[in-house]
């Protein structure tokens, strides 16, 4: 297990920092560098997808940045060397995060502009790519937002949606390095909810965050207060109530956010035990527009009273809910904004094409410390509350 004391101690006082890299992202240079930067800035939880090979990337780069706290603190950054939380997605049903976009090519009229190639944020769409001269979705960039899919008149792209299994999710969340889970749901999946939980439940015991994310609908108060009856005889971990307002789509502009922090609202209102977090549509306006609504808690607060517990101790799931909004988690927008470091990365492995070398971001410190700048003007909106 990490150093537990920081991230739950920014849950209680409300300035937790989530990085979503994506439930069905599975780049792993990108997890990589995202991770390093977002740790280095100072983030509380990075989620990641339920895949071994991602959530070894993102567990390296947690200890590059622990080698690496020094150099931050000397250039300026708050953070100490306490890595965040670990946090693996998972699903009990349908779900446009779990999900790939896929068409065949060869299908495209000559004519198409490739407005599907211009519109993918992940820029996961390609057409006769240095890479193995490959055309069509490079299925580990592939996040699900499903942009593409309207745009293309020809009706040639679908996708393929998978779900998390027992015999899959098991060990997982038996590893040591996992602190944390989402479970995505929707109203009317309280059976299946269940039957995930049942899998889960076996080791919650080790799990600091148990988190609920779920988009709005009739019955959502009423079906969030029967998963909370559900889970909580055997969860005694943080329970965060995932308000996913407009998924994927924090990098399209101010007014996504809008529907998180409503859901935000809706979900405050019901007083659930718990915390609550916003995600989905999430951006640079987030913050200022939560600060201007009063939804941020202020120190010495409500809800601030106390320490965070220590991992023997893990918190109380039924502890009071502060009318405030716990914390932001950030997907598309954070990545989006990264992006260029990312691409400089890329292409620089690209070059190197010869001898198959795949550059870390740590071996550029000028574009490692640019990339923590970056995310670090993000991050820091919320820890200066």
């Amino acid at each position: 297990m990490t150093d537990l004391f920081a991230p739950l101690q920014s849950l209680k006082k409300g300035h937790w920092f989530k990085l979503i890299c994506g439930a069905s992202y599975q780049h792993l240079p990108a997890v990589r560098s995202l991770t390093l930067a977002y740790t280095l800035a100072g983030a509380d939880c990075i989620d990641v997808a339920a895949d071994p090979a991602v959530m070894a990337a993102a567990t390296e780069a947690l200890q590059v940045a622990k080698d690496l706290a020094k150099d931050a603190q000397e250039r300026g950054f708050n953070y100490k060397g306490n890595s965040p939380f670990l946090m693996v997605s998972l699903n009990d049903g349908e779900d446009p995060h779990f999900r790939k976009a896929e068409f065949n090519s060869t299908e495209c009229p000559s004519e198409c502009p490739r407005p599907c190639e211009k519109i993918c944020p992940a820029q996961a769409i390609v057409f006769s790519s240095i890479k193995d001269n490959f055309s069509g979705v490079e299925s580990e960039k592939c996040y699900g937002c499903g942009r593409c899919i309207p745009v293309c008149k020809y009706d040639i792209i679908y996708t393929n949606s998978y779900m998390s299994t027992p015999g899959a999710i098991a060990p997982l969340v038996m590893s040591t390095a996992v602190d944390a889970v989402e479970i995505h749901t929707k109203v009317g999946r309280l059976a299946e909810l269940g039957r995930l939980w049942q899998v889960i439940s076996q080791w919650a015991d080790q799990l600091q965050v148990v988190a609920i994310s779920c988009p709005d609908g009739e019955g959502m108060i009423d079906y969030l207060r029967a998963i909370y009856d559900l889970i909580s005889p055997s969860c005694r971990s943080a329970i965060i109530w995932q308000t996913d307002g407009r998924p994927m789509s924090g990098d399209i502009g101010d007014g996504t956010t809008s529907a998180a922090i409503k859901l935000g609202q809706k979900v405050l209102t019901a007083k659930l035990p718990g915390y609550v977090q916003l995600a989905g549509g999430t951006n640079n306006y987030t913050v200022a527009k939560l600060k201007a609504m009063g939804l941020l808690r202020r120190a010495g607060g409500a809800g601030e009273a106390g320490e965070a517990k220590s991992p023997s101790s893990p918190s109380s799931p039924s502890s009071p809910l502060s009318p405030s909004i716990a914390g932001v988690a950030y997907g598309s927008y954070a990545r989006v904004l990264l992006s260029p470091i990312l691409d400089q990365l890329e292409n620089k492995e690209v070059s190197n094409n010869s001898i198959k070398a795949t550059v870390r971001l740590e071996e550029k410190p000028e574009l490692l410390w640019q990339a923590v700048g970056l995310a670090h003007s993000l991050v820091s909106q919320l820890k200066s509350q």
